[in-house]
């Protein structure tokens, strides 16, 4: 909380009660670590786009999310219906993943695979839109 109200311009106490107001609106959901895959051992990135049979998203969804390497699912517009993100030992194991666990399951047409080199925007507020409540740096928020 100590660096949050820093950030802010606010004290503690007013941080506190922030994020206690956004956890009870459920704006906040929870809390989670952020683990580096390379150094847990999950080299290799990539994105696995699915096309599949209509309307498969929903008996599919809860399937994919057992997975352990997949880290992502969203139904998307485009060329593909779902997009995974995945995360695999090697190539051999992500091999295996696409053409023995992808592609054995009957609502999915077709993959395609795009490896993932390297990855930005990792840090908390990267994912916050200008003008979205993340302070631009140097700049100061108001009290509210």
């Amino acid at each position: 909380m100590r660096a949050l109200a820093a950030r802010l311009h606010i004290s503690r106490a007013g941080a506190y009660m922030r994020v206690q107001r956004l956890e009870e609106a459920g704006v906040i959901t929870g809390y989670s670590a952020r683990v580096d895959p390379q150094r847990y051992g999950y080299g290799l990135s990539a994105y696995v786009h699915l096309k599949i049979a209509q309307p498969a998203w929903k008996p599919l969804r809860a399937r994919l999310m057992t997975i352990p390497e997949v880290e992502h699912a969203a139904l998307v517009s485009g060329d593909a219906d779902i997009v995974l993100l995945v995360r695999t030992h090697d190539l051999a194991a992500l091999r295996e993943l696409v053409l023995n666990s992808f592609q054995s399951m009957s609502e999915v047409r077709s993959t395609q695979t795009v490896l993932i080199f390297d990855e930005l925007g990792r840090s908390p507020t990267a994912a916050w839109p200008t003008g979205a409540g993340a302070p631009s740096p140097g700049t100061q928020r108001s009290r509210r």
